[in-house]
């Protein structure tokens, strides 16, 4: 993955936006890193089951680097784009960017690959019927 001071703008579609709370903070002031990880993975997921058409599950975290700390305040926005898609599995990656206290630029904070499996009702691995990798035509 490319470092944080190469990248200008966020790669991918907007997944999910919160606001970072005072209750997720760890004794140094900062956003815990298991909340941000928890935020990036529901965004992954969100448009992995829109493309898996369905219900899918976190199979792997791939990698994941924190660039920046994230402080109470600010706007969190992960942006997801997928990357591979294979019989039952997909790839996505999710970066993380913020705007402090919901002003300004964004800065980019985070990134990680998500590895997601569709399911069928039973819970089971199912097939992605759509392979095409958005972006890619």
């Amino acid at each position: 993955m490319a470092d944080s001071s190469e990248k200008k703008r966020p790669q991918g579609e907007l997944s999910i936006r919160v606001l970072a709370m005072p209750a997720d903070t760890n004794p140094s002031g900062h956003i815990f890193g298991g909340w941000v990880l928890g935020q990036m993975d529901i965004a992954g997921s969100i448009h992995a089951s829109g493309q898996a058409g369905g219900r899918v599950a976190t199979i792997a975290v791939d990698s994941m680097v924190f660039h920046k700390p994230i402080h109470v305040g600010d706007e969190v926005s992960c942006y997801t784009r997928i990357t591979r898609i294979g019989r039952t599995s997909m790839s996505v990656n999710v970066e993380t960017w913020v705007r402090r206290a919901r002003l300004g630029d964004p800065i980019h904070v985070t990134e990680g690959r998500f590895t997601y499996v569709a399911l069928d009702a039973q819970g089971e691995p199912a097939e992605i019927l759509n392979k095409t990798v958005p972006g890619t035509n």
